[in-house]
């Protein structure tokens, strides 16, 4: 499947989930609206209800106008003027609730409007199937101001009943709903895991396909080599010229030494995929590590026309390191400094420590790494792309075998660069 294709299903199939998403959402939205106007409903009803039983006790009339106000989502008042009975107000709003199957948990305070204060109340869980009498006033919302009365009723009485959890309570209510919600969450999960082992696939065959074209590549020219000197070699009448024949017998043995280098390569590589990188520790000093490794890579560097700068600034500088995959840590970042240059290379190797940790930048003038590529370098197998040129060697281990031994050492790595004014490697090494 082409990358276009690719991406054409992938964003139809987006898009998809989203409107499905976007439609369940919209749905249990109404369902909840539904069962919280049900919800209210049924509470008024009983509240009329109770307030209805509680003038027939009193011998008084029900007034025509509205008895029940809903203050708050979850707040509601019932005006009555004569005084009510705490026990009795609390058996009555009970069994309306149980009438209706109102099972929110719910609190309820009688309110004295002469004196403007609470004189009873209770706090039901019908949920727990039990209830807890309260000795203390109930913490109820604050009491009504009297100016929001009728002036009929300011030298009556009024109660105020109280939920809590509603919300909760009719989530658990619409089992399909959430049983629905649940499956297309798991859908969801499933799609955006399937898509992440798509991409992640498609990228593992890029990656392989651009590594075994390197290994062919890297591969082919030194056995090219070989097999043209090899040519020469059976002339018979290049006896009669020695140095000829052990020019060209150098050649085979360089290139020879050359492929088995790459092949040592491949082979590190699946000793790294085992976790088989040991390290061995000794408390060296790293300045001499560097300096060390800047004479023995100081003719690769001489002969592109470069030059090495050291600033070692680092007043502490001995850790607990292996000294010679520190070492080939510095080698690939040099060779990667006068590889990736196109003019005469000049590589800055600093250091500078705190009371905690050790930092080594590698410093170059080459062609940069651009801020998409940042991000990938670290990746085995990964080569910055360069077209159909191959004029740059490698298997695109190097970096990704830097990282894993400063990770090994507990540090980090952490790349600077911008496309033509060359790059910053830094590494952090904790001191301790």
């Amino acid at each position: 499947m082409s990358r276009l294709a690719l991406r054409i299903v992938i964003a139809l199939a987006v898009v998809s989930i989203l409107g499905i998403a976007i439609t369940q959402i919209y749905w249990v939205r109404k369902a909840f609206d539904l069962k919280e106007n049900q919800f209210n409903n049924d509470v008024n009803l009983a509240l009329e209800n109770v307030a209805t039983q509680i003038f027939g006790y009193n011998k008084m009339v029900a007034p025509a106008s509205k008895i029940v106000d809903q203050v708050s989502t979850n707040y509601f008042v019932v005006l009555l003027n004569g005084p009510i009975d705490s026990n009795l107000l609390g058996y009555l709003i009970k069994t309306e609730f149980d009438k209706r199957k109102i099972t929110t948990d719910y609190q309820y305070g009688v309110y004295d409007c002469a004196d403007q204060c609470m004189v009873g109340g209770n706090y039901y869980a019908p949920t727990k199937n039990s209830s807890k009498q309260n000795t203390k006033t109930p913490s109820l919302p604050n009491q009504i101001s009297l100016t929001e009365l009728p002036t009929t009723q300011t030298d009556g009485y009024y109660f105020g009943v109280r939920f809590f959890n509603i919300e909760a309570n009719l989530v658990s209510q619409m089992g399909i709903w959430v049983f629905s919600s649940s499956v297309l969450l798991i859908v969801i999960f499933f799609f955006a895991y399937a898509l992440f082992v798509i991409l992640k696939q498609r990228r593992l065959s890029e990656v392989q396909k651009d590594f075994i074209n390197n290994m062919t590549h890297e591969f082919k020219t030194p056995l090219s080599t070989i097999a043209i000197s090899s040519g020469v070699l059976k002339d018979p009448s290049i006896i009669q010229t020695p140095e000829r024949l052990l020019n060209y017998a150098t050649i085979i043995e360089n290139e020879t030494h050359r492929l088995k280098q790459q092949v040592e390569r491949v082979l590190q590589m699946a000793r790294w995929e085992k976790n088989s990188l040991n390290l061995k520790r000794e408390h060296l000093s790293l300045h001499q590590i560097i300096s060390e490794s800047v004479k023995n890579n100081l003719f690769a560097v001489e002969k592109a026309g470069g030059t090495v700068q050291l600033q070692l600034n680092a007043a502490d500088d001995v850790l607990p390191v292996d000294k010679l995959h520190l070492s080939n840590v510095l080698y690939n970042l040099i060779d990667n400094a006068v590889k990736y240059c196109q003019q005469q290379p000049v590589i800055t190797i600093s250091t500078e420590s705190t009371s905690q940790v050790f930092t080594l930048a590698v410093a170059d003038n080459g062609i940069g790494i651009s801020k998409e590529n940042q991000t990938k370098i670290f990746h085995r197998f990964y080569r910055v792309p360069t077209g159909n040129v191959h004029d740059v060697k490698g298997f695109g281990l190097g970096l990704n075998y830097v990282k894993l031994v400063v990770e090994a050492h507990g540090g980090r790595i952490t790349v600077q660069s911008k496309i033509g004014n060359g790059s910053i490697f830094k590494i952090v090494l904790p001191l301790a």
